[in-house]
């Protein structure tokens, strides 16, 4: 952890300034210590290079082992494609000249994977996920000197208000207890005139009507290490069968849905092996996590925008659900 994110961070149950204490260095960052609010009795762990405002585990234990396991599956310099990129600048609109040295918020980061443009582009990116997928992006990104990882959850957020000039987070709201709740915590995050841009897989008739709803109420029960065991023998058998279906002319769009697998086929220009990775990954994603909220609708969504007080709203579908606004100066 570098010395300066103390200045940004606050204690999540008060709200307090927090000191270091009984830190340990190491590459000129902060490796392990104690961050103490500064009245309350409130104490939490810098532990790998990463303040820890989580409980080592919870409700998104699922998501940790799947970005560590798949820790640079997604990541564009891995794939040799800009599948990240082309989200990133499509969905939020900016230009890497906006965010270059700014601070940014990656609210639920994952393995980095938008994180790592971000950080090409030159952000003072911080990082924030409440799984332990924090420790799978700190080792894809740690040569990134503008890198700041924090284990935190996006109901608490542990920084302080009207820090941000930009914040996005795409596709982490509906996997959260309260989705409505999760995109309200994030506004009072802008600093004035900062922008704020999120996404969700939209509720859409071929959202409705997706297989994985048939095995969610089984899947999502599983422990997350006995389903992708399960899903490593059936994908290979299931994605074949997805990729006959949605080869089919004017119906296969809507065919390949019966069959619960993820299938990038002629969505992404990914390789075979990248494309049966790729199918395990989001199909685990799709099928382990504990909460899956199909929403909200784009005229939901631009009420929340509205309701928190952004201007310039701007909600539209280039692929996910994205909605955009910007805070009043």
């Amino acid at each position: 952890m570098h010395a300066k994110l103390i200045e940004i961070l606050r204690c999540p149950k008060t709200g307090e300034r927090l000191r270091l204490e009984d830190a340990q260095y190491a590459d000129e960052q902060i490796q392990h210590g104690w961050l103490i609010a500064e009245k309350s009795p409130h104490r939490y762990p810098i532990r790998d290079f990463i303040p820890r405002f989580a409980p080592e585990s919870n409700y998104t234990d699922n998501f940790g082992m799947q970005w560590n396991k798949f820790r640079r599956t997604q990541l564009d310099s891995f794939s040799g494609q800009p599948i990240s990129a082309d989200r990133f600048w499509t969905s939020t609109r900016w230009r890497p000249e906006d965010i270059a040295g700014r601070w940014v918020l990656d609210g639920g980061c994952g393995a980095g994977r938008f994180a790592e443009v971000a950080l090409t582009a030159g952000a003072e990116l911080v990082a924030l996920d409440y799984s332990n997928a924090v420790d799978a992006c700190y080792a894809n990104l740690r040569h990134h000197r503008n890198l700041h990882v924090v284990q935190g959850d996006i109901c608490a957020l542990p920084f302080a208000k009207g820090m941000f000039p930009f914040i996005y987070s795409f596709g982490v709201l509906m996997c959260t207890p309260e989705t409505a709740r999760s995109f309200a915590e994030l506004p009072p995050m802008l600093a004035p005139g900062g922008r704020l841009c999120v996404d969700f897989y939209g509720l859409g008739f071929g959202t409705l009507f997706h297989a994985k709803w048939i095995c969610r109420p089984i899947t999502s029960r599983m422990q997350p290490q006995r389903l992708l065991k399960l899903l490593q023998s059936t994908v290979p058998v299931m994605l074949p069968v997805s990729q006959l279906l949605g080869g089919i002319p004017a119906v296969g769009r809507l065919l390949k849905r019966l069959i619960p697998v993820a299938n990038y086929t002629g969505v992404y220009p990914l390789n075979r092996d990248q494309l049966k990775e790729w199918a395990l990954l989001d199909t685990f994603d799709m099928l382990a996590p504990k909460y899956d909220h199909p929403e909200p609708t784009a005229g939901r969504l631009r009420r929340w925008l509205d309701a928190a007080g952004l201007a310039e709203v701007e909600v539209f579908r280039p692929g996910h659900l994205v909605g955009r606004g910007t805070k009043p100066t």
